[in-house]
């Protein structure tokens, strides 16, 4: 049983990590550090730069949120600790 939730925590981590590396990524990097490469592209009529740090990273943390919902619940299902 320990070594079952030894290994629930150890994927409920690298779920996170992955799901924060995305976060910084479309926080950090693209709008901050890539805004002059993205700025080329347009989307809506705006370059894509500052539709990154205006509305795109709002739109993936929302998204993240969701994903790491539904990754949860199936994390939880598969160990037999859903509530």
């Amino acid at each position: 049983m320990e070594k079952d939730l030894k290994q629930y925590w150890l994927r409920n981590l690298k779920l996170l990590l992955v799901l924060l590396g995305i976060w910084f990524l479309v926080g950090y990097v693209l709008p901050i550090f890539l805004v002059n490469q993205l700025n080329h592209i347009r989307m809506g009529g705006f370059p894509l730069g500052f539709w990154f740090a205006q509305q795109g990273s709002i739109y993936v943390f929302v998204a993240l949120i969701f994903v790491y919902c539904a990754a949860m619940r199936k994390l939880d299902r598969e160990f037999d600790v859903e509530e």
